[in-house]
């Protein structure tokens, strides 16, 4: 009976309704752009892609938007996520700052991914979709799609960037376990795969080619919609679960956040755990830094340039104003390849413009020695993705060492390791290059940055 109670108040703490950053911004974030005729988009631009439900909440300016109960019932399965105290890394490090991080790793498909997956299905479901297409770059989101739409009946097509293809053959193995089909990335299959292989034959791919192939697909047909596992507003929206828990689990601990820190790719993840504090922090409820950590092969944040850009290398996406590295520029095949994107959400951006948010970047073999000491104090093995939050963390927590300062530290771990062992088994070989990116290259892809007169 008592565990009954427990898991009844347990599912009380699930949230009820996402929120919605954009409603408490200083100030709105650029419109989205048709790229033909330089004008701000509409829905029936949007609807070949995606259902009108989504299509409302990517535009939306409500503050909270309610989850539906048959999403919120799935949710069940693993939420709310964990908050833990990190207290052997805190004696590891002897730091007078207390580590709290938020684990998205209990989810079925082992990642945070599934709170905007089963939320996309859901929809597309309702408005009578039958198949869906969408990218990977590690294997996180497109094995979370998969999850999601066995639940609701939907096909599923995943193209998986073809280096993380290569490298991770249990993610692929998890996807078709769960009866997607998937494809390395670039690909014969599509146009915009074979105009990249016909230039590079032995093309890493990208996430911005993936997205190409997988919106090329969804276009051609009725039955069919794209879904995205990051970027858009629709999906910062849905991952929003994560920081609602975490602050009603905080003041539980007693304890609220001096910072808050996530890994930033796309910036889902990141915007999960870090934008319902952000709207404390504009309504001066939270004095707290906030910082997204990225891989300095794939500087978007820190080297990129805030301008409109494509999402996709194919150029098939409306146009969005982001902190962007270029739609052409193929990131460094990294272990780490869900933070492989050109370009950063257009909501993460604009919080980075307004001083809302820090960033830095950090190369991927201290990254993996962060996650290495992570798992040796409190037994996660961390997605590579996460290990750059744990690395921002551990360094946060030592400069409170050296100054004294008993600060509170929230990190998100967006997911396990267990899939991504090669990856250590490489670090542990001394295999792994601190990748950088080419700066030709990188100049080369600003340069083919769309001119927009709004700019």
């Amino acid at each position: 009976m008592a565990e009954s109670v427990k898991y009844l108040l347990s599912e009380e703490r699930i949230p009820k309704a996402w929120y919605n950053l954009a409603a408490d911004l200083p100030k709105p974030p650029p419109p989205v752009l048709h790229p033909g005729t330089g004008k701000p988009v509409g829905p029936g631009d949007l609807a070949p892609l995606f259902p009108m439900a989504v299509i409302l909440q990517e535009v939306s300016q409500e503050r909270y938007i309610d989850i539906p109960e048959p999403v919120r019932d799935i949710y069940k399965m693993w939420r709310p996520s964990p908050l833990i105290r990190a207290r052997r890394l805190e004696k590891a490090l002897d730091t007078p700052a207390r580590i709290y991080f938020k684990y998205e790793g209990v989810s079925p498909p082992g990642s945070h991914k599934p709170n905007t997956a089963v939320a996309q299905a859901f929809y597309n479901k309702a408005e009578g979709v039958k198949r869906l297409t969408t990218e990977t770059g590690a294997g996180q989101w497109g094995s979370s799609l998969a999850f999601a739409a066995q639940l609701f009946g939907l096909e599923v097509e995943v193209f998986m960037v073809k280096v993380s293809y290569e490298q991770k053959p249990y993610r692929r193995a998890l996807m078709e376990t769960y009866g997607a089909k998937c494809i390395p990335s670039p690909s014969n299959q599509t146009n915009s795969g074979r105009a990249i292989l016909a230039a590079n034959p032995n093309s890493t791919g990208s996430l911005g080619i993936a997205i190409s192939e997988a919106v090329e697909i969804a276009a051609q047909r009725e039955d069919t919609k794209y879904s995205l596992g990051s970027v858009l507003n629709h999906v910062l929206l849905h991952q929003t679960v994560i920081g609602q828990e975490a602050m009603l689990q905080m003041a539980d601990a007693g304890h609220s956040p001096d910072i808050v820190i996530g890994c930033a790719g796309g910036g889902s993840n990141f915007s999960g755990l870090a934008f319902p504090f952000l709207g404390e922090k504009i309504k001066g409820k939270l004095n707290a830094r906030v910082i997204a950590v990225e891989p300095a092969s794939c500087p978007s944040l820190t080297r990129g340039r805030y301008a409109y850009d494509f999402g996709d290398t194919g150029h098939l996406t409306p146009l969005v104003k982001m902190h962007t590295l270029g739609s052409t520029f193929v990131p460094s095949p990294i272990h780490a390849g869900g933070l492989r994107y050109h370009g950063m959400a257009p909501l993460v951006s604009h919080a980075k413009e307004l001083g809302l948010i820090e960033a830095c970047a950090y190369a991927q073999n201290e990254c993996f020695a962060a996650g290495v000491q992570f798992a040796r104090a409190e037994g996660i093995v961390p997605a590579p993705e996460s290990t750059h939050a744990i690395k921002c963390a551990v360094d946060e927590a030592l400069r409170c060492k050296r100054e004294g300062k008993a600060q509170t530290i929230l990190f998100n771990l967006s997911g396990h390791g267990h899939f991504d062992m090669q990856a250590y088994a490489d670090y542990f070989a001394g295999k792994l290059r601190d990748e950088t990116y080419d700066q030709k290259a990188l100049d080369t892809a600003l340069a083919g940055l769309p001119k927009v007169a709004a700019e």
